[in-house]
C-alpha cells in the first residue's frame, strides 16, 4: 500500500481534458502518462508516493493525456485548481489492492484501521434471520454498515440487504482505480448515512487494451479452498470518441464449515480442520452478588446443563438422566462436581445458569456453526463513453452481479431443557418408565440436540444486483469562467433470496414426539388431530436415525425462504465553477439537486409469515391445522411479508473561499457547505459542514479542520419491517433465578422514526514534504463524532433484564410468565446516543534503493486509528451508558488500537511487500469490576467478574510478484505467515471482524495487462 493520503488538492484541468479534473496522485495511481504537469499544481500526496522507476520527488510527476477518473469524493463537492479539502481521506492504490491478492477486494478496505465493524463472508456465519451472510459491507468507526455511505464513481449504489448497505463484492473489481476513504462526516457533500464517512470505489473509465488475473488459494488447514478468474477489455474508436469497456469475473471461496456437535469442547484440535483455538468458552452467572466472590466466571471448557446429544432429563426426580445412542439410560457427567437438586427449576449445584464447566461435552452446539461462509461471486460490468467534443462525455454503465453464500448456523436444531415427555411414551425406556411409577411423575422435562437429523441446517443467501446509469459531464464556458457539470439517472434493482434448509416446523415437532401406543399396538402421534394431517412419530430418546417418512414430516424440503427486491432511482444534477478572484485567489462553488426514490417488497414462505386462512397456503406449503396461521412456525428463519418506501428530494450549496496565500503567513482556504434534504417519511432535515486548511509558513506544516452536522435517515427495513419471529435460547430468567427459556422474538418495524443526527469534528496537523525530509509524509488527526436520537432496539435478554432492574419501559415488551411460551417484542426506537472520538496516525517514506547498491525503490506506510472513546447510552431510566472502546467482544466491536504497517520493495522485474496487522488487547465489557476475593457487591451497572481479557492479535502477511515480461506477472501470497490462532470471546465463537479465524493461507496466480 505504497500511496500515502489524499489531501484532495486537484490539479488544474489540462486543455486537451475531456472530463473532469483529478487529483494527481502518485504514477502508480494514474497509468498511460503523457503529458508533464507544473510540480506546484501537484499534492503533496502525490509528490510523496513515486513508483521505483517514477522521477525524483522534486521533478514532476507525469499527468494521464485523460483524466482516467471522473468523480473524486474528497469529502468535498469542490473542483478547483490547488483547492485542499479539510477532511482527511484516505486512498488504496491499484498496486495496493493487487499486492494484497485477496479474492474480494472488501478485505483489503476492511483493513485499514479507521474501518471496524464491517461484514464480511466471516461475519454472521452463525445466523439463520439476520440475512448479512456472506455481505461484503464496509463500516468505519465502529458506526456499522448502515452509517457508512459507499459509492462507485462517486454515485450511490442500490442496497443488497434491507438495511440498504451495499455490497462491495458486487462492484466491478478489477477495473478498480483507487479506493478513496473519507474518514469523516460528509452528509452537506454528499446526503444521508455519510455519518462515519464515504468508501469511494473509483473506476478506470478510460482503460484500453486487455487484462486478467487468475488466482487460487487454500489454507493451513486444507480448507477454505479458493479461485478467481478475472478479466477486462477495452477500446477507443472513432479518433478516441467512443470508449469501450467490459469486465468480467468468477470468484468462489469453499468457506469452513461446521465440525459438528462437540466443537470446541476438547484441547484436541476438535475445531474445524483441526483449529484447537476454538473452544467453548463461557461467562458462568453464579447469580451471588455479595458473598465477597465475583458473579461472573470466565471460563472455558463449558457445557450446557439442560441438553445432551442423544437426550437428557433436566429436571425432577429422574434429573440428570442421559440417553446413549442406542437409548439406554446412563448418569450424565455435568463438570464442576455438578449435583442435579432434582428440584422443578432444574438446578444443579456448582454449575450456575445451565451451564457448567468440564464433563460430557460432546453435544455442545456453541461454536457448532460455520467458521466462514461459503461465497460465490459472478460479475459483469460494461461502460460506453462518447466525447460531444474534448470538453464533454456521454456515458452509460451497466452492472450485474450475483453473489451466493452459504453456512451453517446450528448443527441440531436443540432444545434447551424446554420439551416435556409423558413417562408412558412407549420410546421412553422400560426402566425409566419404571423409575416414573417409583417417584410418582407421569412427565418429565427434557432437553435434547437432535443430533438423529441427518443434516444440519443451512442457510444459502443469493444476492443479485442489476445496475444502470446514463449521464453526460464535462465543462462548458459561461460567465467568463469553466463550469464543469455532472449529471446522470441512475436505476438499480437488488434481489434477495434466503432459502433455509433442514430445519424442523416445531409445531409438528411438538406432535411427533407425543407418542402413544394405537389398539393394534403400533406406535403413533397422541394428538388425534396431528394423526389426521399426516403425523409420523418421533424419537427423540437416543440416536436412532428417525424413518423417511418422519423426516419428511418434520423436515418439509420446502424450508423457510424470503424473498426480497428493493429498487433505487436517483436524477442527480451538480454544476463546479469558479466564479470570481478573490485577493487570494479564486472563489470556488458547487451546487446541485438529486432526486432519491427507495422501494422495498418482503415476500416470505407461508409457514414462516402467516396466512388469514388455510386456502391461502400454496401447493408447496399445504395447509395444516397443527400450523399456527399467524406465522413463527419454524425452528428458525420465520420471515415476514413487508413492504414500505420513500422519495427523497434534496439541494446543497458548497463554497471554498480562499483567505490569504502570501509568504509570510501561508495559504488558507475556508470551506462551507449546506444541504437541505426532504424525506417523505420524515419531513425535511439540514446538513452543514465549515472547514478550513491552512499551509503555514513553516517548512512542510499543514492544519486542518472541520466541523459538520451529518444525518442518517431511517433505512426502509427499520421503517417498515413485518415482524419477523426467531428463537432465542439461553435466555436466562432473572426474576427466577436458575431458569433459562428458549424465547420467541418478534422484530418489527416502527413507521414514526425520524433521522438520526450526528455533529461531527475533525482537526489535524500534517508533516508533509519538509525540505530536511522530501519523501516523508506524516499526519495526525483527532475525530469527535456524537449521534442524537439513534436509531436502536433492544433485544429479548436486554429488555428483560432491565425490566428487572427498575426500567419500567422494557416491561410491557415481553411475556414469560409460562417458560414454554415466552415471547419478546423488539422494535427500533430514536432513544439512543453515540459518542466516540480518538486519532488517526499515518506516515509514509519511500526512498531509492541505489544508494545501497539495489535496484528500485522501498516505500514505508504506517496507518494507526486510537479509539478513546466509543460510549453508548440507551437514553433509558436508570441505565448508564456503555463504554465499548476496548471492547474485543461483538462485531462492532471498537479495540482501542488498530494498526497497519506495509513496507514495499519494487523493481522493474520483481516487488517484495510485508504487511503487519495488530489489534491491541482488550476487555469483554468496561463496565465490569475485575476481583477474585472481598469483591464489592455486583449490580446490574458494574457486575463484578474474576477475569476481564481478550488477548491482542499480531499478523504477518507476504508477498511476491515477478514480471516474465513487460506484460505477464506472477505472485504469491501468504496471510497469517505465522499462523497466528484467533482469540476465543466468551457466549461467541470469536469475533472474526478483529480477529483471523482461518489461520495461514496460501495464493498463487497469475497477471496480465496487454
Amino acid at each position: 500500500m505504497r500511496q500515502v493520503i489524499n489531501f484532495a488538492v486537484l490539479r488544474s484541468v489540462l486543455a486537451a481534458s475531456t472530463m473532469l479534473a483529478t487529483p494527481a496522485f502518485a504514477q502508480d495511481v494514474l497509468q498511460d502518462a503523457t503529458k508533464p504537469v507544473p510540480a506546484e499544481s501537484q499534492t503533496p500526496a502525490a509528490q510523496a508516493a513515486p513508483t521505483p522507476d517514477a522521477a525524483p520527488a522534486t521533478e514532476a510527476a507525469p499527468a494521464p493525456a485523460t483524466p482516467q477518473s471522473d468523480i473524486v469524493v474528497t469529502g468535498s463537492r469542490i473542483i478547483s485548481s490547488g483547492f485542499t479539502a479539510p477532511t482527511p481521506t484516505q486512498v488504496l492504490s491499484a498496486e495496493s489492492i493487487a499486492k494484497n491478492a485477496q479474492p474480494n477486494v472488501f478485505t483489503t478496505v476492511a483493513q485499514l484501521p479507521s474501518l471496524q465493524g464491517s461484514t464480511g463472508a466471516t461475519v454472521g456465519a452463525n445466523g439463520t434471520s439476520t440475512g448479512v451472510q456472506g455481505l461484503s459491507a464496509l463500516s468505519l468507526r465502529g458506526l456499522q454498515p448502515i452509517r457508512t455511505l459507499t459509492l462507485i464513481d462517486g454515485q450511490r449504489v442500490v442496497g443488497a440487504n434491507v438495511t440498504g448497505v451495499a455490497d462491495v463484492s458486487l462492484f466491478p473489481q478489477l477495473l478498480i482505480e483507487r479506493v478513496d476513504v473519507v474518514t469523516g462526516g460528509a452528509s452537506a457533500s454528499y446526503g444521508s448515512d455519510a455519518v462515519g464517512g464515504v468508501v469511494n470505489f473509483v473506476t478506470n473509465t478510460r482503460f484500453t487494451g486487455f487484462k486478467a488475473n487468475l488466482q487460487s488459494g487454500i489454507s493451513t488447514y486444507g480448507d477454505d479452498g479458493n479461485y478467481t478468474v478475472q478479466a477486462a477489455v477495452g477500446k477507443s474508436l472513432f479518433n478516441d470518441r467512443l470508449h469501450l469497456i467490459g469486465s468480467g469475473e468468477y470468484s468462489h471461496e469453499d468457506g469452513i464449515g461446521s465440525a459438528g456437535f462437540g466443537v470446541g469442547s476438547n484441547p484436541d484440535g476438535s475445531g474445524p480442520g483441526g483449529r484447537n483455538w476454538l473452544v467453548s468458552r463461557n461467562l458462568i452467572n453464579r447469580g451471588i452478588t455479595n458473598d465477597g466472590g465475583p458473579q461472573y466466571l470466565d471460563r472455558s471448557f463449558t457445557q450446557a446443563n439442560n441438553t445432551a446429544l442423544y437426550g437428557l432429563i433436566t429436571a425432577g426426580p429422574l434429573q440428570g438422566t442421559a440417553f446413549d445412542v442406542n437409548g439406554n439410560p446412563r448418569q450424565f457427567e455435568y463438570g464442576s462436581n455438578g449435583v442435579p437438586l432434582k428440584d422443578a427449576n432444574g438446578n444443579v449445584l456448582g454449575c450456575y445458569n445451565g451451564v457448567c464447566e468440564g464433563g460430557d461435552r460432546s453435544g455442545n452446539v456453541t461454536n457448532a456453526n460455520s467458521l466462514k461462509s461459503t461465497i460465490t461471486r459472478l460479475s459483469g460490468y460494461g461502460r460506453i463513453g462518447f466525447d460531444i467534443d474534448p470538453d464533454n462525455e456521454l456515458y452509460t454503465t451497466v452492472n450485474v452481479a450475483r453473489v451466493t453464500t452459504g453456512n451453517i448456523p446450528n448443527v441440531g436444531s436443540a432444545q434447551f431443557g424446554n420439551l416435556t415427555l409423558q413417562c408412558a411414551n412407549p420410546y421412553v425406556p422400560t426402566s425409566i418408565q419404571e423409575a416414573c411409577a417409583a417417584n410418582g411423575i407421569t412427565q418429565f422435562r427434557y432437553g435434547v440436540d437432535n443430533a438423529i437429523f441427518p443434516n444440519s441446517i443451512s442457510v444459502r443467501t443469493e444476492r443479485e444486483q442489476y445496475r444502470f446509469v446514463a449521464g453526460a459531464k464535462g465543462k462548458i464556458q459561461a460567465f467568463g469562467g469553466d463550469w464543469r457539470y455532472d449529471a446522470y439517472y441512475q436505476h438499480g434493482t437488488g434481489i434477495t433470496d434466503i432459502t433455509v434448509r433442514d430445519i424442523p416446523l416445531m409445531p409438528r415437532y411438538n406432535a411427533a414426539i407425543q407418542a402413544v401406543r394405537a389398539p393394534d399396538g403400533s406406535i403413533t402421534c397422541a394428538n388425534p388431530a396431528a394423526v389426521a394431517s399426516g403425523c409420523v412419530p418421533l424419537n427423540i430418546i437416543g440416536g436412532q436415525t428417525p424413518s423417511a417418512a418422519a423426516l419428511a414430516y418434520i423436515l418439509p424440503g420446502n424450508g423457510p425462504y424470503q424473498h426480497t427486491r428493493q429498487t433505487q432511482d436517483v436524477a442527480s444534477f451538480s454544476v463546479s465553477g469558479e466564479p470570481l478572484q478573490l485577493p487570494a485567489g479564486a472563489l470556488s462553488v458547487a451546487f446541485g439537486s438529486e432526486y432519491r426514490h427507495e422501494f422495498y417488497q418482503v415476500n416470505a414462505d407461508p409457514y414462516g409469515n402467516g396466512v388469514v386462512t388455510s386456502g391461502a397456503y400454496d401447493a408447496q406449503y399445504p395447509s395444516d391445522p397443527l400450523l399456527n396461521p399467524q406465522g413463527g412456525n419454524w425452528y428458525a428463519g420465520n420471515y415476514r411479508d413487508g413492504r414500505g418506501a420513500y422519495s427523497v428530494y434534496e439541494s446543497f450549496l458548497e463554497v471554498n473561499a480562499p483567505l490569504f496565500n502570501s509568504d509570510g503567513v501561508g495559504k488558507a482556504n475556508l470551506n462551507a457547505a449546506g444541504r437541505a434534504t426532504n424525506y417523505s417519511t420524515s419531513g425535511t432535515v439540514y446538513t452543514w459542514k465549515v472547514g478550513a486548511t491552512w499551509d503555514t509558513p513553516v517548512d512542510g506544516i499543514r492544519f486542518r479542520g472541520v466541523t459538520s452536522r451529518d444525518i442518517r435517515a431511517p433505512n426502509l427495513s427499520e421503517l417498515f419491517a413485518a415482524p419477523v419471529t426467531s428463537n432465542r435460547t439461553g435466555t436466562t430468567d432473572p426474576f427466577n433465578p436458575g431458569r433459562t427459556l428458549t424465547v420467541l422474538q418478534t422484530t418489527t418495524g416502527n413507521t414514526a422514526l425520524r433521522p438520526e443526527v450526528a455533529r461531527n469534528t475533525e482537526f489535524g496537523v500534517i508533516l508533509s514534504r519538509p525540505s530536511w525530509a522530501p519523501r516523508l509524509n506524516i499526519s495526525v488527526d483527532y475525530y469527535r463524532i456524537k449521534i442524537k436520537s439513534a436509531i436502536a432496539a433492544l433485544d429479548a435478554q436486554t429488555q428483560i433484564n432491565l425490566c428487572f432492574a427498575g426500567v419500567t419501559f422494557t416491561c410491557n415488551s415481553f411475556d414469560i410468565s409460562d417458560p414454554n411460551n415466552a415471547s419478546v417484542t423488539v422494535q427500533p426506537f430514536n432513544f439512543a446516543s453515540i459518542f466516540t472520538d480518538g486519532f488517526d496516525i499515518e506516515a509514509s517514506y519511500q526512498v531509492p534503493l541505489s544508494g545501497i547498491g539495489l535496484p528500485g525503490q522501498a516505500s514505508l506506510r504506517g496507518l494507526a486509528t486510537h479509539v478513546k472513546n466509543f460510549v453508548s447510552d440507551r437514553g433509558l431510566p436508570n441505565t448508564i451508558p456503555i463504554q465499548g472502546a476496548g471492547v474485543n467482544l461483538g462485531q462492532g466491536a471498537t479495540p482501542s488500537w488498530k494498526v497497519l504497517a506495509v513496507q514495499d520493495w519494487t523493481t522493474d522485474l520483481f516487488s517484495m511487500t510485508l504487511q503487519e496487522r495488530w489489534i491491541s488487547a482488550g476487555v469483554i465489557s468496561n463496565e465490569y469490576i475485575v476481583c477474585q476475593t472481598n469483591c464489592p457487591v455486583s449490580t446490574i451497572d458494574h457486575p463484578t467478574i474474576d477475569r476481564n481479557h481478550l488477548d491482542s492479535a499480531f499478523y504477518v502477511d507476504i508477498s511476491a510478484s515477478y514480471k516474465f515480461t513487460d506484460a505477464v506477472q506472477g505472485y504469491v501470497k501468504v496471510d497469517n505467515m505465522f499462523n497466528k490462532d484467533a482469540a476465543t470471546v466468551p457466549s461467541d465463537i470469536t469475533n472474526p471482524g478483529l480477529y483471523d479465524v482461518v489461520g495461514r493461507a496460501f495464493r498463487v496466480g497469475m497477471r496480465a495487462n496487454f
